[in-house]
This record gives C-alpha cells, structure tokens and sequence, in this order.
C-alpha cells in the first residue's frame, strides 16, 4: 500500500524540559511519505532535541508519536530503528576500525551459529550500495573514506534495515558543491521510493532546493509552516529570528587607514605560491576561493601554525619571526579556526576554562590563578556577546555552534588582538548568530582592527567585506575592491582561473 497519502511519521503536542529549560512546547511535526520536509531554526530553537525524540534518544515528557499511524513508545534508539526512523547525525556513527560492510551490518549479521555469511553480507552490501549511487569498495576502512563516502555508509545502514524515514542532521555541512549536489539527486531518489526524509540545515539556498514543505522552530516552540511555493530566504530568516530582517548583511561604511599586516611572498610547497597581500586599519579583507584553493593554508602562516618556506610578514611595520602560534599571539594576531570543535576550543573543559586558557598571564600572579577576575571579566562578554549558556562551568562541548564560535571570539577580544582573522566564520550557525558575528566583525573594524575573513558563501563575501582577494591553488587570481560592479559571477570567474586585473 502506498503511504504517500497518510503521515508516515507523526509528533503531536511534544513537551520536553531539562533543569532550567523549557526545550520543547507542545510541539506539532508531521512527515508524508515520498516528501522532504526542512527542519528550521535558530540554534537553541528545539530541533536537536526534536530529532533526538525522533530518534529514543529522548523521551518526550507529554505528547504522542507515531510511526503510520501507530502511537510508539520508544526507550532507546534502537526501538526507533526498529520501527523504521533513522537519525543520520552531524558526527556519523561509526566504528572507523571495520570496513564499510562491517559498519553497515553492525549488529544485524547474516549468521549460522554465531558463523557471519561474509557472501551474503557483501552481495547484500553491494546491493543497497549501488542503489543509492555508491562507488565504495565494501572492504574499505571507514577510517579511509571521505566525508561524503561515510555520509552514504549511514544511509545504506539505513536503508538496510528497511528504514522507511531518515533524518538528515546537517547533511551538506563538511560536503563539496558537487558532493552536495549527488546528496540532492539521492535525496530525490529516496523520495521516488517512497521514504520521507526530514533535513535539518542552515544553508537556506538549499532548503529552496531539497524541501517540499518547511517548518520553523523558535524557543522550543513550532511558529510556522512553509509551503513550497513559500520557500523564500527573506521569509524563512524573519520567520526563524521572529522580526523583520532589514540587511541579511550589515555592512557599514568604512574609510580603512594605514597598513597594519603585509604579507610578502609567502610560499609553503604547492599549498600557498607566492602569496602578496595587505590589511588595513578598519578593514576587512575577503580570501575566497574553491576548495583547496590555499587560503586556510595562507592564514595558517600568518598565524604561526605553519611555517613558511620563504616570504616575509609585517605587522605595524615590525618584521615578524612566527615559529609557532604563541608567536603570533603575543604579536597581536589571532584566529578563529575553520574547525572550532576540534582547534578553537577544548570541548571537554568548561568554557570558563576556553576563555582563560590564552589569557592566563593576564589573569595570574606568581602562578596563581585569579579565577575571580577570570570569572569577572568572562561574564562580560557573556552578556555583551549574547552568549546563552547554564553558567560558565557549562562544558563547551554542550554549546551550539553559534555559542562555541561565540566563547573563541570572546578569548581573542580579552587578548584584544590588533588583526583577527575568521576562518569561515558562520559555518554551522543559525542566521540570528550569523547577524550577531557580522556586527561584531563591523565594531572591530570600526575599533582600527585589520580583519582577514575567509569564506566560500559568495553572499557573505560580498555583503561584508572591503575587498576581495580570490586564491586558486595556492596562489592569488585577483583582488578586487568590493563595489556594485563586483558580482557572485566576477568571483567565480576569477576562482575557476579566469584571470583578471588587479583591481584593489
């Protein structure tokens, strides 16, 4: 029997509440098969817990769920696989020591006495493989396959035990725009067979692109539903933050003044060739570019986490020697990494403790920490960076991705760093969070500080920066002075090599 006609999964009236936080309230979801509704929100809005009681992670306080039309009571995850609901996490679920057909398996082995059938286990693998589109080798090592080969390993464990809804958890968030684009022809497939898929994103371009339908989140309550036809960005941000949205980007103007960081001929390998660039007191410099085109590379010299082959860096017209990013620290420079969870902060330490951690001579004496002032000074930039957390002993592990990205800012504004460098700074936050970045980068700006901004959202370079320095393999295409006449099409042109003048 056909379920595209009837809900395949149904949540009604959902409460959840931990210590202190009302997390769910009363809460409506609703998925068809054959559809792909987006699940929107800010961070903090309720969706992680929303798919978590989707998935027996967590048991609903009050509310009912049901699976084609039979209410389910779920106590762990598993009972939720069973009955046909599977959650294909941010941070997939698997055992990086076996081979892809061991991991897809896992736990249900084709056996005879305790014996796994090793043919029938990889037929059966090769199978569902091929039916999502897989070139994997089944024997490969998980540990040994690429973001978008694990992502599809998840899905086959799925598909595998006949689940009939995926929840997609931030799916595109590590993937190349080809690898995204392959995830949108899966998902349409998917979809043709009936399965319902429920994609949680940030990426609004790609909620226009994959959805049927959209229902937003905010404060742990459902404010709205999107049609299709209703999938417009403006829309769903206002919906999402709950104002009207003025400027997506608030771009200030700005008169930068004197140079305060050159970079002369940097070069390490075939990482970054012959890498010229400057930054302004009050200004914000854009480095974009493809995949692998070198930037994160040439930043990583700048900031001393790589040491360059020959070139020189100048700040505030004193030459730097960087061996290390302690160097660059104490010079005054600082990065927010790409990878916050795994290079910006210690997850398993509390966020007191991350923002200490690189003002520790500040707030020492003798060798003794001053934990009262480190406190002091700390729930300064909680309040003044909005950062919403239970207290500062919170581990940062428990934040999202926009509180995390907000604690590493906090511990580079108490270094008061004279050139802060954001390495794709709103990747993996919500657009409330995003707005709240950007202002910050325009009061920095305003303060004398040179910002370098690393990003691959053509968007966001053009909303935000002064100029536009656009890198493909290792070496620079072209800088521009963002004006009007600068467009998503000029960038491209420039990243894919079409080389043009100078123009900054």
């Amino acid at each position: 029997m056909s379920t595209k006609n009837q809900y395949l999964l149904e949540l009604k009236g959902i409460e959840k509440r931990f210590p202190g936080v009302h997390a769910l309230q009363s809460v409506d979801f609703e998925l068809k098969g054959g559809e792909c509704v987006a699940l929107l929100g800010e961070n903090g809005a309720g969706k992680s817990t929303l798919i978590k009681v989707m998935g027996g992670a967590h048991q609903a306080d009050s509310g009912s769920l049901s699976v084609r039309g039979k209410v389910q009571h779920w106590e762990k995850p598993t009972d939720s696989l069973d009955a046909g609901v599977a959650i294909i996490y941010q941070e997939f679920n698997l055992v990086p020591g076996l081979t892809a057909a061991e991991n897809i398996f896992l736990g249900i082995e084709p056996s005879d006495f305790g014996w796994v059938r090793k043919s029938e286990e990889k037929e059966k693998v090769g199978e569902v493989l091929r039916r999502i589109g897989a070139g994997i080798n089944p024997d490969a090592l998980c540990d040994s396959l690429t973001v978008a080969e694990k992502q599809l390993v998840e899905i086959a464990k799925a598909l595998v035990r006949d689940a009939q809804i995926l929840v997609m958890d931030e799916p595109s968030a590590a993937l190349t725009k080809k690898e995204v684009e392959q995830l949108y022809l899966l998902i349409d497939d998917l979809k043709l067979r009936g399965i319902g898929v429920v994609y949680v994103s940030h990426r609004l371009e790609e909620i226009e692109r994959v959805a049927d339908r959209a229902i937003v989140m905010r404060d742990g309550a459902r404010v709205g539903q999107l049609s299709r036809d209703e999938l417009d960005r403006t829309k769903i941000i206002e919906m999402m933050v709950g104002r009207k949205l003025e400027n997506e980007f608030p771009k200030e103007k700005r008169s930068p003044g004197e140079v305060r960081l050159k970079a002369k001929n940097l070069n390490r390998g075939q990482k970054v060739r012959n890498v010229s660039l400057e930054v302004r007191a009050g200004e914000i410099v854009a480095l974009t570019g493809l995949v692998g085109a070198g930037r994160t590379e040439t930043v990583r010299l700048l900031f001393g986490a790589d040491i360059a082959d020959d070139g020189e860096i100048i700040l505030d017209g004193e030459k730097l020697k960087l061996n290390n990013p302690k160097d660059a620290i104490e010079a005054g420079i600082c990065l927010l990494t790409e990878d916050r969870k795994d290079q910006g902060l210690v997850l398993g330490q509390s966020i007191k403790e991350n923002f200490g951690l690189p003002n520790l001579k500040k707030f020492s004496r003798k060798g003794w920490l001053n934990g009262g002032s480190e406190a002091q000074s700390f729930e300064g930039y909680i309040n003044k960076l909005q950062i919403k957390v239970s207290g500062q002993r919170q581990l940062a592990s428990q934040l999202s991705g926009g509180n995390q990205q907000k604690v590493v800012l906090a511990k580079w504004l108490e270094r008061n760093a004279e050139i802060l460098i954001f390495d794709e700074p709103t990747r993996g936050i919500d657009v409330g969070a995003k707005f709240e970045i950007y202002q910050w980068m325009n009061q920095l700006a305003k303060a004398g500080k040179g910002i370098i901004m690393i990003s691959s959202e053509l968007p966001e370079v053009l909303g935000m920066s002064d100029r536009i320095i656009v890198m493909k393999e290792g070496g620079i295409m072209g800088e521009l002075t963002n004006s009007s006449e600068v467009t998503q099409k000029t960038l491209m042109s420039l990243a894919i090599g079409e080389k043009v003048e100078k123009a900054a």
